[in-house]
Formats: C-alpha cells, structure tokens, sequence
C-alpha cells in the first residue's frame, strides 16, 4: 500500500485545480481519473456544447437574422463533419492543457484507473494498466461527478437512445431529434439541432418548460421555440418507446386528457443527472449518501467521515462548474491554510446558454413572493432595449427583484443576448451590496446592453 497526503478521485473542474494546489504546498498528492482528465466541463458539457451553441448560432444569423440586417444570403449549407471536428479540437486542446498543467506539477501522481473504498483511508485502484493496488492518505477528495439519467421508461433498452454525452458523438444531424425533458439541457440541445436543421419536439413532464424559474421566463422561451418550429409538449409523460421499421422509433405519451405518439428518428434523454457513486465503494465506509446516491456533506463540504470531502456535482446541490471551482477554493484554503468558510448562503448565478440567453442570480419573482419578502419587481423588454433594438436581438426581457425596504437586489433574471453577461453586473451589486436607486443613477457607456440597467429600474419610478 502507498501512501499520500492526499488521494483526489476524480480530474473534474474541482479535483485538478485542488490536487495542484496540495501539491504545490508541499503535499504528496495522486489523482485519480478513470476515463477523461477535464470531468464533465471539458469533455461532455461546457466546452463541446458551447463549440457547437456557436455554429448553431451562425445558423441562425445566415438563415434569419441576416434579412432583418438587409444582407441578403441566399442560402446557405451546414457542413455538420466540420462542425463536429471543430468541436473535438476544442475539446482536445482544453484536455491537453489541463494534462500538461497536472504533468508539469511536483508531488502530483495522476493515476488513470478507477478508484473504490475499501475503507474510511483506503483506497482500492483497478488501473488502465490492469494492476490493482492501494493508497491511503490523511486526506480523501471525492470529485466524481455525475452522469446522465437513463430514466426507467417501457421499451428504453430496445431503441439506441441518445444521452447529452452520447449526442455529442453524432456523424449526422437526427432527421427528427425527440427529447424528454425541458430543463436546461432539453433546451440548449434542441434548439442547437432545430438550426441545425433537425425537426425538434421536446415532452416536459410539468406543466411548463423550466419548471424552476418564473412562468414569465418559460412563457417568453416557450414562444421563441415555437417561433423556431420546435414543438413544445407540456404536461405529458413518457411510457413507451418502440421500433417502427428500420430507422424509426414510436414514443407513446400520455397528456392530461389522452394518449398520443410521435414518430422520430432520434431520442434524447435530458430529464436529470445521477451521482457517479454507485462503484465507489461507499457502503465499505461511514460515508452517507441519500436516497439518489448524492453524498452527504456539512456546511464545510466534509463528509461524515474526518478529512473526506466531497466537491462538486456528486454532493448534489447547483450543478454547475463555477460550483465545483468554488467548493475547491473552499477546501484548498482549509486544508493549506487552516480558514474554514461555510458554503451555506454564497450566491448561485448561473446561465442556459439558449439563444437569447438565460442569465439568472439570486431569488425568483414567485420564491420572493412565496417566503413574503416586502418585494419589487423591475422589468423591461428587450424590445425598449437600445442595443437590443439596433442590433435586430429583441427577444427577451431584463427582470429583477429588489427589497422594497433596504432597495438591495434579492435576484434577476436577463433574457437576451448576452443575458449571463448583464445577469453578472447584477450579481457584483448584490456582491457590494449596491442599491438599484444607484444603478438607476449611475453612468455606463451609451450604447451597451448594460446601460438599460439606468431603464429596468427607472421602471420602479412609477
């Protein structure tokens, strides 16, 4: 058995800057990594999906928003193998650079091979290299992650089902993509191949899409979709899918009032993801997990076991990069310098990178109206919006929520171009405890997207 200070499973986008971060402070480090060094971000979400939300976009600009601007393209044709390879040497250069970063660290181990409890501080490592061997450490860093649901639905493992990691394999665009589910990975996916040229339908099982954000939010989004002829399905549940002739797939759903099917050629599943614990060997420890298989942690992000921690998507909670990036600092900072900060009440923003996007921080209209916070509610269309306007991108609206006694912002939510963008002004207010009354007053360059903040408040005036 080998020995470390500390044993990082898993080189997602928490666990490779924390096992540098050991390292260079002067402890012995091994992370371990069972399939791709990058996690999620790298490989499957963030960075391919964005490479590929770009292409899609310029879609868009050349098959509709070009006649608007009065250039005229005629046509225009997707060359999807281009598109696709563009979107793996992205990929490939990102995982290379954080390959070479780990590489190029002192005290640092990187092991490929997956990891499994054998106790509380011992760690069983089945290697890429067939060796089986063990590590223990004072320090345990669990950074797994989590993987896509394959939901238990009639006939699933008859039919080559798609997953939002599977998708990005694609060597064609589906002629008719179905998805079930109408989150944020639902959305981002079947507008991209909507422009792609694929023919969408999306089944949300609630009665709106974006079931966690205000109704105003799914009601503006579900209209753009339905602009861009993907048909939206609320309310409805799916039971069953079955092979119809050689390259075609029947999905049986029901609705509120009856029993329908649609014929595709393609199916994604976007309705969640699960922790990736199920091999870890937790039950061979005191580690606990709930029911879903998310561990459990404290404020401090430690397990229930001393010195184990757990960052990132596998502890559940907001499941976003800038997440996992920040649990890390949390615990770089206790474990090197002895600081011991809570992750209970930091701010959450993030972004659905839709087009417009969603950029959202804070509390909802309907969460500050249910916890009977003394609320109000500024908003503007995008339509109003100058830059908006001259740059043909009106779809949308800027909303926030502020407190009516203290004038602080609770919360916002920005649909349009470059929504995460303005959503992130919003945020440094709420970080420097800015009043909207000094942002309605305050001067920012003519014409930005930011300036109509001066407008979204002015809205309060009344």
């Amino acid at each position: 058995m080998k020995e470390f200070d500390a044993i990082v499973i898993g080189a997602g986008q928490a666990g490779i800057p924390l096992a540098k971060k050991l390292a260079k402070s002067g402890m012995s480090v091994a992370l371990i990594e069972k399939r791709f060094v990058g996690g999620t971000c790298i490989n499957d979400g963030c960075t391919p999906t964005k490479a590929l939300v770009a292409s899609a976009r310029m879609a868009y600009l050349a098959g509709t928003l070009s006649e608007e601007l009065g250039v005229d393209i005629p046509s225009y044709k997707l060359n999807f193998e281009r598109v696709m390879a563009r979107k793996n040497k992205i990929v490939g250069q990102f995982r290379a650079g954080s390959i070479k970063g780990l590489e190029a660290t002192e005290n640092l181990t990187l092991i490929y091979g997956e990891a499994k409890f054998v106790s509380d501080k011992v760690v069983a490592i089945n290697s890429s290299t067939g060796d089986v061997y063990e590590l223990t450490a004072k320090y345990i860093l669990i950074n797994t992650g989590c993987s896509p649901t394959v939901t238990k639905i009639e006939g699933i493992h008859e039919i080559k089902y798609l997953t939002s990691t599977s998708i990005l394999e694609l060597d064609e665009v589906p002629e008719h993509l179905l998805i079930v589910g109408g989150g944020y990975i639902g959305l981002e996916f079947g507008q991209m191949f909507g422009r792609f040229g694929a023919k969408v339908t999306i089944i949300e099982h609630s009665d709106r899409l974006l079931p966690h954000e205000d109704e105003d939010v799914c009601g503006v989004m579900t209209d753009i979709f339905k602009e861009e002829g993907i048909e939206v399905i609320t309310q409805s549940k799916v039971t069953k899918f079955e092979k119809y002739g050689a390259d075609r797939i029947r999905v049986t759903f029901t609705t509120s009032d009856d029993v329908q099917t649609r014929m595709c050629t393609h199916v994604l599943l976007a309705s969640g993801r699960s922790p990736q614990t199920g091999n870890l060997g937790l039950e061979n420890t005191a580690v606990t997990a709930d029911d879903a298989g998310f561990i459990k942690v404290d404020d401090y992000l430690q397990t229930a076991v001393p010195n184990v921690f757990a960052l990132g998507d596998v502890k559940g909670g907001p499941a976003f990069t800038h997440i996992s990036y920040n649990d890390h600092l949390i615990i770089a900072d206790h474990l090197i310098h002895g600081k011991k900060e809570s992750i209970k009440g930091r701010l959450v923003p993030y972004c659905m990178f839709t087009d417009p996007q969603i950029g959202r921080i804070g509390i909802t209209e309907e969460q500050a109206i249910a916890s009977g916070v003394a609320h109000l509610v500024a908003h503007i269309p995008m339509r109003n919006v100058a830059r908006a306007i001259e740059t043909g991108e009106t779809r949308g609206f800027m909303k926030a929520v502020v407190d009516k006694n203290t004038g602080l912002i609770l919360g916002a939510t920005i649909i349009g171009e470059q929504g995460g963008e303005i959503m992130t002004v919003l945020q440094m207010a709420m970080m420097g405890n800015i009043t909207y009354s000094q942002i309605r007053f305050a001067i920012f360059a003519h014409p930005l997207y930011a300036e109509s903040l001066n407008n979204l408040f002015m809205s309060l005036d009344a």
